[in-house]
Protein backbone atom coordinates (compact mmCIF):
# COMPACT_ATOMS: atom_id res chain seq x y z
CA UNK A 1 0.00 0.00 0.00
CA UNK A 2 1.43 3.14 -0.86
CA UNK A 3 1.41 5.78 1.67
CA UNK A 4 -0.68 9.01 0.64
CA UNK A 5 -0.47 11.18 3.68
CA UNK A 6 1.00 14.50 4.26
CA UNK A 7 4.28 14.15 5.08
CA UNK A 8 5.45 16.00 8.46
CA UNK A 9 6.39 19.25 7.68
CA UNK A 10 10.07 19.91 9.20
CA UNK A 11 10.63 22.66 11.40
CA UNK A 12 13.08 24.46 9.37
CA UNK A 13 10.72 24.80 6.44
CA UNK A 14 8.02 26.20 8.90
CA UNK A 15 10.87 28.82 10.13
CA UNK A 16 11.99 29.33 6.56
CA UNK A 17 8.10 30.23 5.70
CA UNK A 18 7.62 32.27 9.16
CA UNK A 19 11.00 34.17 7.73
CA UNK A 20 9.36 34.98 4.36
CA UNK A 21 6.20 36.05 6.01
CA UNK A 22 8.03 38.38 8.39
CA UNK A 23 9.88 39.84 5.24
CA UNK A 24 6.85 40.71 3.03
CA UNK A 25 5.53 42.19 5.88
CA UNK A 26 8.23 44.38 6.36
CA UNK A 27 8.96 45.33 3.01
CA UNK A 28 5.04 46.26 2.21
CA UNK A 29 5.51 48.34 5.53
CA UNK A 30 8.69 50.45 4.27
CA UNK A 31 7.13 50.93 1.43
CA UNK A 32 4.07 52.37 2.90
CA UNK A 33 5.88 54.74 4.93
CA UNK A 34 7.50 55.88 2.04
CA UNK A 35 4.79 57.00 0.64
CA UNK A 36 4.18 54.09 -2.36
CA UNK A 37 1.50 52.57 -2.86
CA UNK A 38 0.93 48.51 -2.86
CA UNK A 39 -0.40 48.64 -6.37
CA UNK A 40 2.90 46.87 -7.68
CA UNK A 41 2.96 43.77 -5.46
CA UNK A 42 5.37 41.88 -7.51
CA UNK A 43 8.01 44.89 -6.14
CA UNK A 44 6.87 43.97 -2.56
CA UNK A 45 7.83 40.46 -3.55
CA UNK A 46 11.18 41.56 -4.83
CA UNK A 47 12.53 43.84 -1.83
CA UNK A 48 11.41 41.04 0.34
CA UNK A 49 13.91 38.67 -1.51
CA UNK A 50 10.71 36.08 -2.21
CA UNK A 51 9.37 35.01 -5.40
CA UNK A 52 5.28 36.36 -6.21
CA UNK A 53 4.30 33.17 -5.98
CA UNK A 54 5.27 33.00 -1.81
CA UNK A 55 3.64 36.36 -1.73
CA UNK A 56 0.63 35.04 -3.10
CA UNK A 57 0.39 32.01 -0.59
CA UNK A 58 0.88 34.36 2.28
CA UNK A 59 -1.19 37.27 1.10
CA UNK A 60 -4.04 36.29 -1.53
CA UNK A 61 -4.70 39.34 -1.97
CA UNK A 62 -3.35 43.93 -1.46
CA UNK A 63 -5.94 44.02 1.09
CA UNK A 64 -4.92 40.86 3.02
CA UNK A 65 -1.65 42.19 3.03
CA UNK A 66 -2.42 45.62 4.13
CA UNK A 67 -4.63 44.22 6.82
CA UNK A 68 -1.26 41.80 7.82
CA UNK A 69 0.55 45.17 7.90
CA UNK A 70 -1.71 47.50 9.72
CA UNK A 71 -2.07 44.64 12.57
CA UNK A 72 1.84 44.11 12.60
CA UNK A 73 2.71 47.63 12.64
CA UNK A 74 -0.26 48.08 15.77
CA UNK A 75 0.92 45.20 17.96
CA UNK A 76 4.81 47.06 17.33
CA UNK A 77 3.53 50.17 18.95
CA UNK A 78 1.75 48.88 21.85
CA UNK A 79 4.15 46.41 22.47
CA UNK A 80 6.67 49.42 23.15
CA UNK A 81 4.93 50.39 25.86
CA UNK A 82 5.77 48.50 28.47
CA UNK A 83 9.58 48.86 27.67
CA UNK A 84 9.23 52.44 27.55
CA UNK A 85 7.61 52.52 31.11
CA UNK A 86 10.05 50.05 32.56
CA UNK A 87 13.16 52.33 30.86
CA UNK A 88 12.28 55.89 30.78
CA UNK A 89 10.57 57.90 33.28
CA UNK A 90 7.13 58.06 32.47
CA UNK A 91 6.52 61.74 31.03
CA UNK A 92 9.89 60.64 28.60
CA UNK A 93 7.88 57.26 28.05
CA UNK A 94 4.85 58.76 26.94
CA UNK A 95 6.41 61.40 24.80
CA UNK A 96 8.21 58.75 23.26
CA UNK A 97 5.38 56.49 22.59
CA UNK A 98 3.90 59.21 21.32
CA UNK A 99 6.57 60.08 19.00
CA UNK A 100 6.21 56.43 17.69
CA UNK A 101 2.60 56.31 17.36
CA UNK A 102 3.12 59.59 15.06
CA UNK A 103 5.02 57.21 12.96
CA UNK A 104 2.24 54.36 13.47
CA UNK A 105 -0.40 57.05 11.90
CA UNK A 106 2.39 58.01 8.78
CA UNK A 107 2.47 54.13 7.97
CA UNK A 108 -1.22 54.11 7.95
CA UNK A 109 -1.87 56.85 5.58
CA UNK A 110 0.54 55.26 2.95
CA UNK A 111 -2.51 52.36 2.94
CA UNK A 112 -5.68 54.88 3.24
CA UNK A 113 -7.19 53.23 0.65
CA UNK A 114 -6.52 49.92 0.73
CA UNK A 115 -7.41 50.48 4.47
CA UNK A 116 -10.51 51.37 3.61
CA UNK A 117 -11.38 48.63 2.22
CA UNK A 118 -10.70 45.98 4.86
CA UNK A 119 -12.22 48.32 7.77
CA UNK A 120 -15.68 48.53 5.16
CA UNK A 121 -15.33 44.62 5.30
CA UNK A 122 -15.29 44.22 8.99
CA UNK A 123 -11.46 42.55 9.29
CA UNK A 124 -10.51 45.82 11.15
CA UNK A 125 -12.19 48.11 13.41
CA UNK A 126 -11.59 51.26 14.82
CA UNK A 127 -12.55 50.17 18.02
CA UNK A 128 -9.89 47.20 17.99
CA UNK A 129 -7.39 49.96 17.53
CA UNK A 130 -8.31 52.18 20.00
CA UNK A 131 -8.41 49.27 22.22
CA UNK A 132 -5.13 48.28 21.74
CA UNK A 133 -3.94 51.98 22.24
CA UNK A 134 -5.19 52.30 25.61
CA UNK A 135 -4.04 49.60 26.85
CA UNK A 136 -0.32 50.54 25.77
CA UNK A 137 -1.09 53.83 26.81
CA UNK A 138 -2.63 52.44 29.98
CA UNK A 139 0.56 50.94 31.18
CA UNK A 140 2.48 54.69 30.80
CA UNK A 141 0.03 56.36 32.51
CA UNK A 142 -0.09 53.62 35.79
CA UNK A 143 3.48 54.13 35.81
CA UNK A 144 3.18 57.84 35.57
CA UNK A 145 0.45 57.57 39.03
CA UNK A 146 2.31 55.38 40.57
CA UNK A 147 5.09 57.92 40.55
CA UNK A 148 3.01 60.92 40.51
CA UNK A 149 4.34 62.54 37.61
CA UNK A 150 1.79 61.58 35.56
CA UNK A 151 -2.60 63.73 35.79
CA UNK A 152 -4.34 60.95 37.27
CA UNK A 153 -7.73 63.26 36.51
CA UNK A 154 -7.44 62.83 32.87
CA UNK A 155 -9.63 59.42 31.42
CA UNK A 156 -7.51 57.37 28.93
CA UNK A 157 -10.35 57.83 26.64
CA UNK A 158 -9.71 61.27 26.41
CA UNK A 159 -5.81 61.07 25.82
CA UNK A 160 -6.24 59.02 22.77
CA UNK A 161 -9.14 60.39 21.53
CA UNK A 162 -6.62 63.59 21.71
CA UNK A 163 -3.97 61.82 20.05
CA UNK A 164 -5.98 60.87 16.80
CA UNK A 165 -7.25 64.26 16.64
CA UNK A 166 -4.06 65.70 16.76
CA UNK A 167 -3.24 63.21 13.47
CA UNK A 168 -6.21 64.19 12.06
CA UNK A 169 -5.70 68.29 12.49
CA UNK A 170 -2.00 68.76 11.90
CA UNK A 171 -1.23 70.02 8.75
CA UNK A 172 2.13 68.63 8.81
CA UNK A 173 4.60 65.90 10.90
CA UNK A 174 5.94 69.28 12.43
CA UNK A 175 2.94 70.58 13.84
CA UNK A 176 1.63 66.84 14.98
CA UNK A 177 4.78 66.53 16.77
CA UNK A 178 4.17 69.74 18.47
CA UNK A 179 0.90 69.55 19.34
CA UNK A 180 1.52 65.54 20.55
CA UNK A 181 4.03 67.27 22.84
CA UNK A 182 1.36 69.90 24.14
CA UNK A 183 -0.51 66.94 24.87
CA UNK A 184 2.00 65.40 27.30
CA UNK A 185 2.65 68.56 28.84
CA UNK A 186 -0.77 69.11 30.06
CA UNK A 187 -0.55 65.75 31.09
CA UNK A 188 2.34 66.34 33.57
CA UNK A 189 1.35 66.47 37.19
Amino acid sequence: MIDVSEPERRPAARKDAQRNRRRIIDAASQALASGQDLGKIEAIAREAGVGIGTLYRNFPSREALVEEVYRSELARLCATAPVLAAELPPPEALREFMRRYQGFVATKRGMAEALRAVIASGAISHGQTREHLNGAIATILEAGHRDGSLRADVPLADISASMAGVMVAASDPDQAGRMLQLLVDGLIA
